[in-house]
């Protein structure tokens, strides 16, 4: 039985196809091996993994079978629907347009339908990058496509395999970051954000990571006056990005 929400379109299965895919050049997302799978042809695709900085995970077979029942020979392989950009093309090239950075990094939004409408949001705000972590991240499918109503296609996200260090390259070139916390010491609305700003979400359920908050500039809190302690990702991040919107397009 396929799992529920991944469409067929949205996978390859068995390893030659695989390795050929890579070969040609299509973007892959992340690859499933079966633990403890060996021979020459998965010897081969970890080599072009390695050379290709493609994200992999060792699981057990019934992780594979249940997303697919055809021969997969014990390798799955998921396939973006976009083409992930390179933060450190992407930040240069804001600059040069002479334009003032309006950034969101993601720290380990796992949801996809949290992804897919807060990318909805940063796309009509006019947000210039999307940066997210290689691990730990929704993975941008055709659900994540359509939740975006395409808004994924239209705005470039920059993946990651250390966002500690990301997110210290956004500093170190000139760019102010904040994040979002309950444990903030400032409302969002007191924030400066006209300057160049990278604005940090965190998970559903455990916030922006620890190391992440250290390096935040400021971290900044929502007010929450009912019982339910915190709003969704996706309506914080909403929150957030116009705050910025607001403070840029006013007289």
């Amino acid at each position: 039985m396929r799992q529920k929400g991944i469409d067929k379109e949205d996978f390859l299965f068995g390893t030659r196809a695989i390795i050929e895919a890579i070969k040609k050049g299509k973007t892959i997302d992340r690859i499933l091996i079966k633990k403890g799978l060996r021979n020459e042809l998965i010897t081969e695709l970890q080599e072009l993994i390695k050379e290709n900085e493609i994200g992999v995970q060792y699981v057990p077979i019934e992780k594979i079978n249940r997303i697919t029942r055809k021969n997969h020979q014990g390798v799955l392989a998921f396939v973006s629907p976009i083409e992930f950009d390179n933060v450190e093309t992407v930040i240069p090239g804001i600059f040069e347009e002479g334009k003032t950075p309006l950034l969101l990094v993601l720290d380990q939004i796992t949801d996809v339908r949290n992804f897919g409408a807060i990318a909805r949001s940063a796309e009509c705000a006019g947000v210039q990058a999307i940066i997210i972590p290689e691990k730990g991240m929704a993975r941008i499918g055709a659900d994540a496509v359509k939740t975006s109503a395409g808004a994924i296609h239209n705005i470039p996200i920059c993946k990651t395999n250390n966002l500690y260090h990301t997110v210290r390259f956004l500093k170190d070139s000139g760019i102010k970051v904040v994040a979002a916390t309950e444990k903030g010491d400032k409302l969002y609305t007191n924030a400066e954000m006209k300057s160049p700003l990278a604005i940090v979400m965190g998970s559903e359920d455990t916030g922006v990571s620890a190391q992440i908050l250290k390096l935040a500039d400021e971290q900044l809190k929502i007010p929450i006056l009912g019982q339910i302690e915190s709003l969704n990702v996706s309506v914080s991040a909403a929150l957030m990005i116009y705050e910025a919107v607001r403070q840029r397009t006013q007289a």
